[in-house]
């Protein structure tokens, strides 16, 4: 007699309940952190990187922003004169004010003999 015993299939090897590891979470957090700073870093120096790019080459501003630049200038020089002569006349109306106060506080005291 023969016998034949069958056993039970083996069964398939299942991937862990989560596909990604602690190792690919770190190193995807790692890399989009690098991609942040770099992003970060170029978005902060480009206008330095241009400013300088444009040093080199030799390039200035624009003309009509030179002139512009240059009326303000006069304009500053006209105003300094100004700017002196109106720190004198304030000078000179705090004098007349102090003037005034002490004039009006001899006024307010009695005179010598007088009695009120």
């Amino acid at each position: 007699m023969l016998f034949l015993l069958q056993t039970p299939p083996t069964p398939p090897t299942l991937p862990p309940p989560s596909f990604i590891d602690s190792n690919t979470v770190e190193a995807v957090v790692i890399g989009l952190t690098i991609l942040a700073v770099t992003t970060g870093v170029f978005f902060l120096l480009k206008p330095l990187v241009l400013a300088l790019a444009r040093r080199l080459e030799g390039r200035t501003a624009d003309p009509a922003l030179h002139g512009e630049v240059d009326h303000l200038r006069e304009q500053i020089a006209d105003l300094e004169p100004l700017q002196r002569r109106v720190q004198e006349l304030e000078e000179r109306v705090e004098f007349a004010e102090r003037l005034l106060a002490q004039r009006r506080d001899q006024d307010l005291l009695p005179r010598g003999g007088e009695s009120r």
